[in-house]
């Protein structure tokens, strides 16, 4: 870095490292982690749902209604969503340069993800509580 762009930068934001997306790692870290978390997740899920294909109605039902894999859809609902999320605010921040347009698509693509993805997770939910 320039000296001249070290003068820029308060004194605060040189201590905590905090670059143009003023966050630092941790929308760097927050997406990796959720990336290492899907994976265990997701496997787990692709190996309940090839089983659950053969199935009716009902025996789907029945998985959803055991705890640990209502938790395990629940826990790769909500990983998948919110790396989702992460992914195309970096795509929306690195791509539009308007900033009206990249606003409104970031508080567009917010809403559509916790809409969705809320859809998603009462769905997980309203199939373990049998409601």
């Amino acid at each position: 870095m320039s000296n001249a762009n070290k003068h820029m930068r308060s004194p605060l934001k040189s201590v905590r490292g905090l670059g143009a997306a003023k966050d630092g790692v941790q929308h760097w870290w927050v997406q990796r982690v959720t990336a290492v978390a899907m994976i265990p997740l997701l496997l787990v899920m692709l190996v309940c749902v090839l089983k659950l294909a053969t199935g009716d109605h009902a025996a789907v039902v029945a998985a959803f209604r055991n705890p640990i894999f209502a938790i395990i859809a629940l826990l790769a609902t909500l990983a998948v969503f919110w790396h989702l999320k992460l992914g195309l605010q970096v795509v929306i921040e690195d791509y539009v340069h308007s900033e009206g347009l990249k606003m409104a698509s970031l508080l567009g693509v917010t809403f559509a993800v916790f809409v969705v993805g809320g859809i998603a997770a009462l769905s997980v939910l309203k199939l373990f509580l049998g409601v």
